[in-house]
């Protein structure tokens, strides 16, 4: 493979760097932005984002969409974000194998977790999520990324609902809707290790999770830290990269080559010095994978 001028890493933009990175506008791949941040009609928080297009690409990603919910996807959302992708034109759109949605008792709207739930991965919950992201495509006029989750209970099997594997299941996700994967390789690591794997098992668990799907399906990595409390890992994106992460990650390069990866801060943001560095090394770890010295 021939070398890049640069590599397409970019970092989540959030509020208290907002200034600061337009002011010094570092070489980076792309930025990310939470979509549901940026829904008001007008304001300066759309003209900031509409400024930063002029000068990066701009990859839009959502906590809110609920592909999962039996009840359906929430109009209102769609339609929220739909106009925003028209008005900022981003190179990638992506939000979660998840659920939040659930109809209010007795039938009037509909309660929302405010938290990214986990789905079953069976055959039921496939068809579900198949529909769902179509819609969102069409609507959209674009693909959609579908993220791995972070999750910390699952479901009990189903009686007569065939189970999946969660690879199997996302082959089949984007396969049967022409969505792409968006896949967190920090996801991957939290999870092995709250089912109790220690932290070299946790790393074999992640590598066979990603050899496990095809390698046209990837289309952007996630990267971040997170925290080991006493009994349970808590993926809060709220420190450095730690080293184990850093090694899936070369794993998944070395499997689905030189993809958009983003640094994922969000709680005790660092510096943006800091934050620009952990672009920096992942920067460096693409091109000690995945292309020739000059």
């Amino acid at each position: 493979m021939l070398r890049t001028p640069a590599s397409p890493v970019g970092i989540g933009w959030r509020q208290p760097h907002y200034r600061q990175l337009m002011q010094q506008r570092p070489a980076l791949g792309f930025l990310e932005v939470h979509s549901e941040n940026f829904f008001a009609e007008g304001g300066a928080g759309l003209a900031l984002l509409s400024q930063a297009r002029e000068h990066y690409e701009i990859s839009l990603h959502g906590v809110g969409l609920s592909l999962g919910s039996a009840c359906g996807l929430d109009a209102w959302h769609l339609d929220k974000l739909a106009r925003l992708v028209e008005r900022i034109q981003p190179c990638r759109v992506s939000d979660h194998a998840s659920f939040a949605r659930v109809p209010q008792p007795g039938g009037a709207g509909f309660q929302h977790a405010s938290d990214l739930l986990p789905i079953a991965f069976s055959r039921a919950s496939l068809d579900l999520m198949v529909t769902h992201v179509q819609q969102v495509q069409e609507r959209l006029r674009r693909p959609l990324l579908v993220e791995n989750l972070s999750a910390y209970l699952g479901w009990a099997e189903s009686a007569g609902d065939e189970e999946m594997s969660e690879p199997e299941f996302f082959n089949a996700l984007a396969q049967r809707s022409g969505c792409g994967l968006l896949l967190d390789v920090n996801n991957l690591f939290v999870n092995a290790r709250n089912r109790g794997a220690d932290k070299a098992e946790a790393q074999a668990q992640a590598c066979r999770w990603m050899d496990g799907l095809r390698r046209d399906s990837v289309a952007e990595i996630h990267l971040a830290g997170h925290a080991e409390l006493e009994g349970l890992v808590i993926d809060d994106h709220g420190s450095r990269v730690c080293a184990e992460v850093w090694q899936l990650y070369a794993h998944a390069l070395t499997r689905f080559g030189p993809l958009p990866s983003l640094i994922e801060w969000d709680s005790h943001l660092p510096p943006l010095a800091l934050l620009l560095d952990e672009a920096r090394l992942a920067a460096q770890c693409m091109e000690e994978v995945c292309y020739e010295p000059a």
